[in-house]
């Protein structure tokens, strides 16, 4: 019997990092669509994202990733620090939704400092560092190509 929430129903074993899934969608009781997709930097169980990586991709990507889009909803990391969830309203061809995050990757490699990152908007501020989140976003990036292949094999 599945499980409630979707990606306790995913074989994290049969997975290939990285890659960029549509996780779920959800059509309201208005009309409205949502669309979460799992943006996904590391090997589940093999790798992870160090904390301060992750927090300051998690400020700069949701941040900059908005100058592109005005369907970005959220930008959430895992709890596993291995990807994020990136949630969109409306549906939209995949292909795009690889484009935009590219753009928000780039923006974090071109990024001077970490939005948001000091006491007064930030719950963390002493945890971030954009030097390795720059490492991670490079490292997301250059695996551009297989970003479509989520299945192992």
């Amino acid at each position: 019997m599945p499980l409630n929430v979707e990606s306790f129903n995913l074989d994290h074993t049969a997975v290939a990092a990285p890659y960029v899934r549509v996780a779920d969608v959800k059509h309201l009781p208005a009309g409205d669509v949502l669309t979460k997709y799992d943006v996904r930097f590391c090997q589940p169980n093999v790798a992870h994202l160090e904390m301060p990586a992750l927090h300051s991709l998690e400020h700069t990507f949701a941040e900059k990733v908005r100058n592109y889009s005005d369907d970005v909803v959220d930008f959430s990391p895992m709890g596993c620090q291995t990807g994020f969830y990136l949630l969109l309203s409306g549906e939209h061809p995949y292909a795009e939704v690889l484009d935009l995050v590219e753009q928000g990757l780039r923006e974090v490699l071109a990024a001077e400092e970490v939005p948001a990152a000091n006491e007064t908007q930030c719950g963390w501020a002493a945890s971030h560092d954009l030097d390795a989140a720059k490492r991670e976003a490079a490292t997301m990036l250059a695996g551009r190509a297989q970003w479509d292949q989520v299945m192992a094999g």
